[in-house]
């Protein structure tokens, strides 16, 4: 019966443990409140109701392996027989303990959200001896094998489930065989604290941009572009201090070396707009491109209007 409640304590525990989100641990001194229902096993001695266990511990966490002293305090109620001097009777009765334990246990993924956890431990026990025996004066030699899973809510926090058997030397008219599932909450100083998200970035505003396009290997500009090429002027006064780069394109209908220098013939053309405009000639840049950076994506031939361009960017 004991090893049949310790296996399905095992699997039920084992089976949730799949990890997820992903934490950054770091090694640190922690603390700990715990308790939960412990069940002190029937045996010829005594029948024993679920009773409860609580306590604290503190322990050092190496990320992986964690060393660990905790404290319990652990009450059964029960019945059984009691041998008095004139004969036996049937009585109710508590058993109480306290044990202090040195725990060794290892977490098998520290850094996620969902770590499953096995360990063990030794101590003292301080043990009722009987069911109606003196309080807890028997000192025992306590044992115990933890298996469970954790829950890491931050760097810090720590919510843990576990199974574990616990047991003592005997301590007299019984065998202290122990089932108990404990939950417990824990604490671990020095983790990095939150960062706070960084301050919201101002919107990049981009430079006010204009575009003339010309007839098939020509660089003469039209009225609709000359009237583009006024507005590119007026953007240019209202910003006060400035620049112009006026960058020139052409289609891929022509040979490489002959449309870079027709997209430069374009460009300089629209500088001579502009300065006509009133734009000083040293606040100008021109540029040449070819046909590299084509506006609508042609094969190596084609005629595409919105290719042969000049960009007159304002900065």
């Amino acid at each position: 019966m004991f090893k049949k409640s310790l296996l399905a304590a095992a699997v039920a525990l084992v089976l949730p443990a799949a990890a997820n989100a992903q934490i950054n641990p770091q090694p640190g001194f922690y603390i700990g409140a715990e308790g939960g229902a412990n069940w002190l096993l029937n045996n010829n001695s005594y029948q024993m109701d679920t009773g409860w266990a609580a306590g604290g511990k503190m322990g050092y966490d190496f990320v992986g392996p964690r060393i660990e002293l905790e404290g319990l305090y652990h009450s059964n109620t029960g019945t059984g027989n009691v041998l008095f001097p004139g004969g036996v009777a049937n009585v109710r009765g508590r058993i109480d303990q306290v044990s202090v334990m040195a725990n060794l246990l290892y977490d098998f993924m520290p850094t996620s959200t969902i770590t499953p956890f096995i360990g063990a431990g030794a101590g003292i026990a301080f043990v009722d001896t009987t069911i109606q025996g003196c309080n807890m004066c028997s000192t025992q030699f306590a044992y115990q094998g933890i298996l469970g899973v954790a829950w890491n809510i931050t760097d810090a926090f720590r919510l843990s489930v576990d199974g574990r058997y616990y047991g003592t030397t005997n301590p007299g008219a019984y065998t202290n065989n122990n089932i108990m599932t404990m939950l417990s909450l824990s604490y671990k100083f020095g983790q990095p604290e939150m960062a706070p998200p960084p301050p919201p970035q101002a919107a990049a505003v981009a430079p006010p941009s204009f575009m003339v396009f010309f007839d098939w290997d020509r660089a003469n500009l039209s009225d609709q572009a000359l009237n583009t090429i006024r507005q590119a002027a007026s953007a240019f006064k209202t910003k006060g201090n400035a620049r112009i780069t006026a960058t020139g394109h052409t289609d891929k209908s022509g040979p490489e070396a002959y449309n870079m220098a027709l997209s430069l013939r374009r460009a300089n053309a629209v500088k001579d707009a502009l300065v006509r405009e009133g734009v000083p000639a040293a606040a100008i840049s021109v540029v040449g491109r070819g046909e590299s950076n084509p506006l609508v994506q042609t094969a190596d031939g084609v005629r595409e209007p919105q290719n042969r361009r000049v960009e007159i960017v304002v900065q």
